[in-house]
């Protein structure tokens, strides 16, 4: 019989197997650069990276800002590749992120903070790409082939790379330790029951929610329900969406919260309740809510590798969405799997 599932379904379930290469096959890289940062003692971080690989950036901000007490902010490519402006980024540490390793702007910009102080790291599926060739020193992802143009298995070991430097750096065993345990956590992602949500989404508009390091995971959202499913999806703040976007939430209006088990949970489950009250239909990856629908999850050993597994599950559903609706999500319209940017 044909394998009749789709590139995208194939690579979503390849995803354990390929964060269990990146923890067998990137180990030395690994403590070698973080060995360096720790020599190095950054002063604060910054990262160069666009889509996808930008919400990647988001969590690990997240991520050094709780870890270590460290800002991190993302610097637009356009300031090397457009403007030409040389940065001031001498004792600063760099990640810059991207699958393919290959947009000029991403590569420029990656050029520029090494060339102006920074110790620049690059993190890609392609240890040969240009972006390698930019930076200080390389991660790859060892995700394998992607075929499929939407990421996936690219992103989920973009965040497990950058999230495995940073606990070496800071020699955190429970985290570490959350971390190797990833492989089996993920697996059991992928077969999370959110058919729920696959037949709510009957429209075209929708918001995701997230709070803290799951904010970057409802952003990933959001971008994946545009580009494979041609889905107006927008990502909020959960401290955010009661600022003016809560105004076009009607009757049945679908509402995802990415909630993982930190101090964020309750706060993002307060406002899901608001919203469900209001008449939205509101999944929530949460066992704390009640007029709000709870929806299958899958929790870690640590509250930073929780996100990781919510995007997971959510992969697996938002395949399904597109394919119900008649769409290739191997294939979106208007998109190609490398974008060059200048």
């Amino acid at each position: 019989m044909a394998d009749t599932a789709t590139q995208m379904r194939r690579e979503i379930e390849e995803i354990p197997d390929a964060v269990a290469r990146l923890l067998d096959e990137g180990a030395n890289d690994t403590r070698a650069v973080a060995a360096e940062i720790a020599r190095r003692d950054p002063r604060f971080l910054i990262s160069v990276a666009r889509g996808s690989s930008d919400h990647a950036c988001t969590y690990l901000k997240y991520a050094s800002e709780l870890l270590f007490g460290l800002p991190m902010a993302s610097v637009g490519p356009s300031v090397a590749s457009i403007y030409g402006a040389p940065l001031k980024a001498n004792g600063t540490l760099c990640l810059a992120v991207s699958q393919s390793g290959q947009s000029p702007d991403i590569v420029d910009l990656a050029r520029n903070t090494r060339e102006s102080g920074a110790f620049t790291v690059a993190i890609t599926n392609d240890t040969g790409a240009p972006l390698a060739g930019a930076a200080s020193a390389t991660l790859g992802l060892h995700a394998g082939p992607e075929l499929s143009v939407a990421a996936t298995k690219t992103f989920v070991t973009s965040l497990v790379a950058g999230l495995w430097l940073m606990a070496e750096w800071k020699r955190d065993k429970v985290l570490l330790e959350a971390i190797h345990a990833l492989p089996e956590v993920l697996d059991r992602a992928t077969r999370c029951d959110w058919s729920a949500v696959t037949e709510a989404i009957t429209g075209d508009n929708l918001y995701t929610l997230g709070r803290g390091p799951s904010w970057a995971i409802s952003n990933e959202a959001a971008l994946k329900f545009k580009e494979t499913c041609q889905i107006h999806a927008e990502s909020y703040s959960s401290a955010e969406v009661l600022h003016g976007p809560v105004s076009i939430v009607g009757s049945g209006f679908p509402v995802i919260g990415f909630a993982a088990a930190d101090k964020a949970e309750a706060a993002l489950v307060e406002v899901a309740e608001g919203l469900a009250a209001k008449g939205a239909r509101v999944f929530v990856t949460s066992d704390k809510v009640r007029k709000a629908e709870r929806l299958d999850h899958v929790r870690s050993r640590h509250w930073l590798t929780d996100p990781i597994a919510l995007i997971v599950s959510f992969y697996a559903m938002v395949e399904q969405v597109a394919v119900r609706r008649g769409i290739d999500p191997d294939a979106p319209r208007h998109l190609r799997k490398v974008t060059e940017t200048r």
